[in-house]
């Protein structure tokens, strides 16, 4: 039986920014994960996009993503040159009038919270990037978002975990079901029946999370599917945009993602009809969309098509931290008010981090220092509104997140 000081299981970009983590803290790592990096990280376009992503009433995700985004530069700079992060701004691009009239909107709400967003004219924007079209009808530029490229991160942060704890860390296996002994989660079992003891154990394997046999509670995940675009430009047209381009068409949101290799990423769509397959109506509105603000879209190399789900969650927001005992329903727990949020109370040697939806690459620092602090003993309550119980019923009979805002 193999034992080491954290199990990690999830090797997506997630799972693996908290493994380096906590492997610079010296201890002993274990990742599991029968396909490192081939979920939602393979199809992710990577943009840290914290102000143009912002929702309304999302204040509380909004916090953790601008920590997130502030995080974004050192975390980079340990997981290496080759992670493909680029620090260029992001620039939003309206179709019509009327999706410029939704981004100066958007925009009111963003720098009522403190974000700076910088309106151009179009021939400002069209100065920068040269490939616009000239019939956009509006453009903001937001410095403060950024992008990574997921695949290269996930190779990157694969790289710094072997040479820091040698090949042994990654177990290439599905993990089944959470390993207990009396009140305590001491690790996992291996679909081979093999079991896999630690200290501290983190499930960050994404919707896969929901299938983990043993959980001391539900966790309320749904597939949220993407699909997405990879296409390489003509060294005549590079390069096509220097930023990256998030747009409105007809109210229909569209990105294109340079990369650094001269290739760009097109996505945006989201459907929720259970389908893992590629849909062709997506794809024609992706190519059609992308081309009314960047019209030499046409003139690219379509080479490859994915489509991939994001773990949702019933308000959006992560399920982070660990769980409160007694508020636990399979191991017998009952639905109580009395443990204390995080830390005390909480079910020893577990840490959930999971269901991140369109914020997991952004969000993966975050939620490696949120996780580091639980394995010290520490926790901030800045984060309670993420906490992974927060949706069990509590004894009041509302689930945790609604009796915390007097059920609003």
């Amino acid at each position: 039986m193999e034992h080491s000081d954290v199990i990690v299981v999830g090797a997506g970009v997630i799972g693996l920014g908290i493994a380096w983590e906590a492997a610079r803290t010296g201890r002993r790592v274990l990742v599991v994960d029968p396909e490192p990096g081939s979920g939602a990280s393979y199809a992710a376009a990577g943009m840290l996009a914290a102000v143009s992503e912002y929702h309304y009433q999302e204040e509380d995700l909004l916090g953790l993503t601008l920590e997130s985004a502030a995080a974004w530069p050192e975390f980079a700079a340990g997981a290496g040159p080759d992670c493909g992060y680029v620090s260029s701004p992001t620039l939003c691009l309206a179709g019509d009038a009327a999706d410029r009239q939704a981004f100066a909107d958007l925009k009111a709400v963003q720098e009522a919270h403190g974000l700076a967003v910088r309106p151009l004219t179009v021939r400002q924007a069209r100065a920068e990037e040269p490939f616009l079209a000239p019939g956009i009808a509006g453009a903001f530029q937001i410095e403060a978002d950024h992008q990574v490229d997921p695949r290269r991160l996930v190779a990157a942060l694969l790289a710094r975990l072997t040479e820091r704890l040698g090949d042994g860390f990654l177990v290439r296996a599905r993990a089944t079901s959470l390993a207990w002994d009396g009140g305590r989660v001491v690790g996992v079992v291996l679909e081979d029946g093999r079991e896999l003891r630690a200290a501290e154990t983190i499930v960050a394997n994404g919707l896969g999370a929901r299938e983990l046999g043993a959980l001391p509670v539900a966790l309320p995940l749904r597939p949220v599917y993407g699909d997405i675009l990879r296409l390489r430009v003509p060294e005549r047209l590079r390069p096509l945009v220097t930023a990256t381009v998030r747009g409105l068409v007809r109210g229909k949101p569209v990105y294109i993602v340079p990369r650094a290799d001269g290739s760009v990423v097109i996505g945006a769509t989201q459907r929720e009809d259970g389908s893992d397959a590629v849909s062709a109506g997506g794809v024609y509105e992706l190519l059609r969309d992308a081309q009314i603000l960047v019209p030499a879209v046409a003139e690219l190399e379509l080479y490859e098509i994915a489509a991939r789900a994001r773990p949702g969650t019933p308000d959006n927001a992560p399920l982070l931290g660990r769980v409160r005992a007694a508020r636990t329903d399979s191991r017998g727990g009952g639905a109580h008010d009395d443990a204390v949020p995080g830390g005390a109370g909480a079910v020893p040697g577990l840490i959930i981090a999971t269901g991140f939806f369109r914020h997991g690459v952004l969000l993966t620092p975050a939620a490696a220092q949120v996780c580091r602090g639980l394995l010290e003993g520490r926790t901030d309550p800045r984060w309670d509104a993420f906490l992974p119980d927060r949706f069990v019923p509590t004894a009041a009979g509302l689930p945790a997140a609604a009796a915390a805002t007097g059920g609003k």
